[in-house]
């Protein structure tokens, strides 16, 4: 009986790669903002890495996201997800690959997503992780175009609002991770018409040359209004929103009869402040106009069906994508404060190996 179960341990034992360090690196949180986040409220640090117990993998991070919605989490308010807590690691969607399991359905070698992010190793549960296929497309698209980026243009712009043959729409924060990938997908889903804004002459020439927008608004040199009126002179059918204030405000303003408003996010009032004159809802009333908002996370029943769909427009060329990356998790603070100020082209990634 000693011996049988000296054997059964053995075999459950995680096998440690012998070059697999003491010690990884995470990004902690300091204290919580008062207004825009500073450098000083992230700590790099090293801490122990945890052997997976049973039914957990020990995953090698590659890659990991940087998104605006993290802002939300750094202030301790009552919100649909957790805020960050002051002294942890910080989290967010990841990439990387299993380098010990003890789970039958995860083997070592695997390359999966999760959400232990800001750290160069995770230990978690196995339920946690969902393997990814590295030869379907290359593998940090499966934090942009084929992640819940991705989802979150297409859920939008197919179940919020969605978008019917010939429809004009506009999308704000256009340049960035989800108004660069709904973009394109619009013109997929049949819209006629496409116009982004975006701050800077840069970023509204991505616009129109690299992601087939067919109009292209910098927000930075003047009246949005009328620059709207002027790409859009017929009106608005759809509009995504992951901005808010002034951007939302004029939409209603240019909505047609009975148009359709997803609201993804509205970064113009993350850091405090309020975001601006609110929308005339009376107008949008009158208009029979439709404002919705959406979580992503409501929408993962659909997000094989989508990946499915976004791979081969990927491989065909229908997709396009831009990222900007930066390299080493201790560039991590600096990439999240860069895409709360609208550095980033496309996804914002961070380069862990």
């Amino acid at each position: 009986m000693t011996t049988a179960s000296t054997q059964e341990v053995t075999t459950t034992r995680p096998r440690l790669p012998r070059d697999l360090p003491a010690t990884t690196r995470e990004i902690r949180l300091t204290a919580r903002p008062v207004g825009v986040p500073t450098a000083d409220l992230f700590q790099l640090t090293s801490t122990p890495i945890q052997a997976p117990a049973e039914g957990q993998i020990l995953v090698r991070n590659t890659w990991m996201s940087v998104d605006p919605y993290m802002r939300g989490r750094m202030d301790d308010r009552p919100s649909y997800i957790p805020p960050f807590q002051v002294g942890s690691a910080l989290e967010g969607s990841a990439l990387g690959e299993v380098i010990a399991s003890r789970s039958s359905e995860i083997p070592v070698g695997a390359t999966v997503t999760h959400f232990a992010g800001w750290r160069e190793h995770a230990t978690l549960d196995a339920a946690q992780a969902t393997v990814v296929d590295p030869d379907l497309a290359a593998p940090h698209h499966y934090l942009g175009a084929l992640g819940t980026t991705g989802l979150t243009a297409y859920a939008a712009l197919t179940e919020i609002a969605p978008v019917q043959a010939g429809d004009t729409v506009f999308i704000s924060a256009a340049a960035g991770a989800v108004g660069s990938i709904a973009g394109q997908l619009a013109k997929v889903l049949g819209a006629g018409r496409v116009i982004g804004s975006a701050g800077g002459p840069a970023k509204t020439d991505l616009l129109t040359t690299a992601f087939g927008f067919d109009a292209a608004i910098d927000y930075r040199t003047g009246d949005l209004a009328d620059q709207l009126a002027h790409a859009a002179p017929h009106g608005v059918d759809v509009y995504l929103d992951s901005v808010g204030g002034d951007h939302l405000r004029i939409a209603v303003e240019a909505m047609r009869h009975r148009g359709r408003i997803a609201m993804v996010g509205a970064i113009s009032g993350y850091n405090g402040g309020g975001s601006g004159p609110a929308p005339d809802l009376y107008l949008a009333a009158t208009k029979e106009v439709t404002l919705r908002g959406m979580l992503v996370n409501s929408y993962f029943p659909i997000f094989e069906d989508y990946i499915a769909k976004a791979a081969a427009w990927l491989a065909d060329g229908t997709l396009r994508t831009r990222e900007t990356v930066y390299d080493g998790l201790e560039q991590a603070p600096a990439a999240f404060l860069g895409v709360l100020s609208g550095a980033n082209s496309g996804k914002m990634l961070v380069r862990l190996g």
